[in-house]
């Protein structure tokens, strides 16, 4: 069961327990952040980022690929039934 309100938020805070995050630290003098840090942590994202991309792809592939292929079908069996509606029969006798 998960927590009401926004006692999930307090507990993710950090240590501080008056519902403060600690503030970031950086490398930089005085521990302020510097683009080198804002730098790395963006390609840190990014490379988690294009992992999981990279692991879903073949899964979104095939599903597309079927997702095409029953819209192909769909459009075949309607068309046809259209077709069988519309045609006209021509009954030939021999006297």
């Amino acid at each position: 069961m998960s927590p009401v309100g926004g006692a999930a938020k307090k507990r993710k805070l950090g240590k501080g327990g008056g519902g403060h995050p600690e503030p970031p630290t950086g490398s930089g003098p005085g521990g302020r952040i510097t683009p080198g840090d804002i730098k790395a942590k963006v390609a840190e994202l990014a490379g988690d980022v294009e992992e999981q991309v990279e692991a879903k792809a073949p899964m979104v592939k095939y599903t597309a690929i079927a997702g095409a292929a029953a819209v192909l079908l769909v459009a075949f069996w309607l068309g046809r039934r259209n077709g069988r509606r519309r045609s006209t029969v021509v009954e030939i006798r021999r006297v």
